[in-house]
């Protein structure tokens, strides 16, 4: 459970993240005169900002603040990190037949396609990729290692397949450095846009084991820091915006 402190922490991490968007926005220039007569520029420049910022939540308040919450959990923890980029045709091989039995509806088994992946990690020729980059990497005091790939919240049947593909490769470049380390890959959802009916996404179903590469809302906040982070991480958000209220209106107000 975060203390006192470290929810101070969190709600300034939340803070700073909207005051750099802040500072990087620049409000379309289309020029839209029934929408402004309608609504008012301010109200459109604000409509503005929201767009941008859902498209980049993720990088922009998510992946720090995951950060900064899984460090009292984890002993390294990192974003956008650096995973390599050899990927050998040996592990491209299999990666392929992976996705070849899931596409024809085989059984889904994530510990086992860990297992192949490993195998043949350093097998075959050497294949350079671009610098394969995970959204968040986690090395847990067991040396356990965790990469998550965080995802909006309503992907569709053919963004799973290619998280599937990505996170194998993820395995194959690690494996292919460190052959022997315990590695999990996982597709992180930040909250359940269904609450309070369960995340169903029936197209997950079939290409991800929704058991072990998977984590939705609490399941994946309190994973970072355990259990009750997702509820305590829900009130820095809205204390976040409590105090930033006053500099939201100031900075819209300037669009009148």
């Amino acid at each position: 459970m975060l203390t006192k402190e470290y929810k101070d922490h969190i709600v300034g991490t939340i803070k700073d993240c909207l005051r750099n968007k802040f500072q990087d926005y620049k409000p379309e220039t289309d020029h839209m005169p029934f929408h402004y007569r309608l609504l008012g520029k301010d109200r459109m420049a604000l409509f503005s900002f929201l767009h941008s910022l859902n498209t980049t939540f993720g990088t922009s308040i998510y992946e720090p603040v995951a950060k900064e919450v899984a460090k009292t959990k984890f002993k390294e923890v990192f974003t956008q990190y650096k995973l390599g980029n050899i990927l050998t045709q040996g592990a491209q091989d299999e990666i392929q037949k992976i996705m070849n039995h899931l596409s024809m509806g085989g059984e889904v088994d994530k510990v086992s396609e860990t297992e192949r992946v490993r195998k043949v990690a350093q097998h075959g020729k050497q294949n350079k990729l671009k610098s394969v980059k995970v959204d968040l990497f986690l090395v847990s005091r067991k040396d356990e290692v965790f990469m998550f790939d965080l995802k909006t919240v309503k992907p569709n049947k053919g963004d799973f397949i290619s998280y599937k593909r990505n996170m194998l490769e993820w395995l194959a470049v690690y494996f292919y450095q460190h052959p022997k380390v315990k590695v999990r890959t996982l597709i992180s959802i930040p909250y359940n846009p269904y609450e309070p009916k369960p995340y169903t996404r029936w197209t997950m179903k079939g290409m991800l084991d929704l058991k072990e590469e998977v984590k939705v809302a609490e399941e994946f906040w309190n994973f970072l820091a355990g259990e009750g982070t997702y509820n305590v991480l829900l009130d820095c958000f809205e204390q976040a915006g409590i105090d930033l209220r006053p500099e939201i209106d100031r900075y819209f107000a300037r669009f009148k």
